[in-house]
């Protein structure tokens, strides 16, 4: 349970962490977030969380309220006061109250919201049989109207295309961008397996280079003897691929077992997903003993 939010300085009780009816993160999506898992009480890629943060703020020409290292030490500092051992933190910049206009640079102060708290994503169950997923008719806005780096509150685009999956009975969408190409899923990065390759879909594509995205090609394929193809990828190479696996920093590594009610592979989670999750669950507990030794 929460117990307490950080809000602008402080860490205030749930009921009284609000925000006006005219801050423009409300009135427009006009601010943006990152989130960041916990494990063993300690922040996972912090500092690649908070760089991303204060990066997204600047895209949007929101000015961060908080330097880094005031970020960071209040990020820990939530997670300590709501006693997260295993957990996410959700890190909020809104752009602050304002007029009822779409200019930007009448909100005079941002705010920042922390939240930390326990998560679920997906069911333990899928982790062990692979998820079912489908390709979302809704193609991901193009990365010449939005830059896909910035992790915008306002996630309409993937929050649609959500919808097509819950109502297709399912919990993820793969998103194809307006060519066709395989982008990203609603929440998640997707990465192929092809006669013991890995592949994954180019930033070009309009996705975001998620931080788990990142760990797993620079970090947890090379512990286990693969390097990662970043390139186009066609739809139809998606129902020809050995092995899925998704990506993200709530998801973790999760296989997929079939798209569109098609079997991808076997239909159950692949031996090169299955050593990738091994591997990147070995690398995510040593890296927690380390920084708990410091």
């Amino acid at each position: 349970m929460t117990r307490s939010i950080w809000m602008n300085g402080s860490l205030v009780a749930p009921e009284d962490a609000t925000v006006s009816v005219f801050d423009h993160g409300l009135l427009y999506g006009d601010g943006c977030f990152e989130g960041i898992r916990v494990y063993g009480g300690n922040v996972f890629k912090l500092k690649a969380h908070v760089e991303r943060m204060q990066a997204s703020a600047r895209r949007i020409y929101l000015e961060p309220p908080c330097t880094d290292q005031e970020l960071s030490d209040a990020i820990e500092q939530t997670v300590e006061a709501n006693r997260i051992e295993d957990g996410y933190v959700r890190v909020v910049y809104t752009r602050g109250k304002g007029s009822l206009g779409l200019n930007p640079f009448t909100c005079e102060t941002p705010s920042c919201i922390i939240i930390a708290d326990t998560i679920s994503l997906y069911p333990e169950s899928m982790y062990r049989d692979g998820m079912a997923v489908i390709i979302a008719d809704r193609p991901r806005v193009p990365i010449e109207c939005l830059d896909p780096q910035i992790k915008s509150l306002n996630y309409l685009n993937n929050i649609l295309a959500k919808v097509e999956a819950i109502e297709a009975g399912v919990l993820e969408a793969i998103m194809l961008n307006t060519q066709g190409h395989v982008a990203e899923c609603t929440g998640d990065n997707i990465f192929l397996v092809k006669d013991g390759s890995i592949i994954t879909p180019d930033t070009s594509a309009g996705m975001l280079h998620g931080i788990t995205r990142r760990f797993v090609i620079e970090e947890v394929a090379p512990a286990c003897g693969y390097s990662v193809e970043a390139r186009t990828v066609e739809k139809e190479e998606l129902f020809e691929a050995d092995e899925i696996f998704l990506t993200g920093t709530a998801a973790e590594v999760i296989g997929v077992s079939s798209i569109n009610g098609k079997p991808i592979g076997s239909g159950v989670v692949g031996p090169v997903t299955l050593q990738l999750v091994e591997q990147f669950r070995l690398m995510v507990s040593s890296a927690c003993e380390q920084s708990s030794a410091v």
